[in-house]
């Protein structure tokens, strides 16, 4: 069974920083490229970043780019999503899902307030 876990949303102030974490199972996680996606209330899903099944390509959204880092440890079937200089805006649902979009994770919810 595939399975893929998020874990590491919170309250965070805007201008923090949190750490998301994915742990993926039931798959061959190292050859599959992984990404994350969000929901925002009341929006539509909105693709954040994708890493290649290596890690040696990334790519993001552009409100993304500079403020988040994708990454992924292959020997634990890890993914993470490193967010600084948060904003309102970022609040969302963050899921975990691989890329193409065909497994996706149960999300975890990141709220940017103060």
């Amino acid at each position: 069974e595939v399975q893929l876990v998020e874990s590491g949303g919170g309250l965070v102030q805007p201008g923090g920083s949190l750490r998301l974490s994915c742990a993926a199972s039931g798959f061959t996680f190292s050859s599959y490229a992984m990404s994350w996606v969000r929901q925002a209330p009341g929006k539509g899903l909105e693709w954040v970043s994708a890493i290649s099944n290596g890690g040696g390509s990334t790519t993001y959204a552009n409100s993304m780019k500079g403020r988040f880092t994708i990454s992924r440890d292959n020997d634990n079937d890890n993914l993470y999503l490193e967010m600084n200089s948060l904003k309102p805006e970022d609040t969302a649902v963050y899921y975990c899902a691989t890329y193409p979009q065909v497994w996706w994770g149960q999300g975890t919810q990141v709220t940017v307030s103060s």
